[in-house]
């Protein structure tokens, strides 16, 4: 039995932001909620994965992005509205 949760939808805004990030091939300093370290470098793709949003970085680390807390000091903001 899994115990990860449900996938929250970020804000749409966020996610904008991720693949300009990913265009502009700009490095980012990810910090997750489950942790106080934080994740550099360049977004290599943003995609979704049984029904879950995901970024890889060149680095290799695949991040959920409802575990984003913040991208380069921005925040993440509550989501798309998807959810009522």
């Amino acid at each position: 039995m899994s115990d990860v949760k449900p996938y929250q939808p970020i804000d749409c805004n966020f996610y904008d932001r991720l693949e300009a990030w990913s265009v502009k091939r700009e490095v980012v300093n990810i910090k997750l909620f489950d942790s106080d370290e934080i994740v550099t470098g360049l977004i290599k793709d943003l995609y979704i994965k049984e029904k879950v949003e995901y970024l890889i970085l060149d680095i290799g680390t695949e991040v959920r992005l409802d575990k984003i807390k913040s991208v380069n000091g921005i925040p993440l903001e509550n989501g798309c509205g998807l959810n009522g």
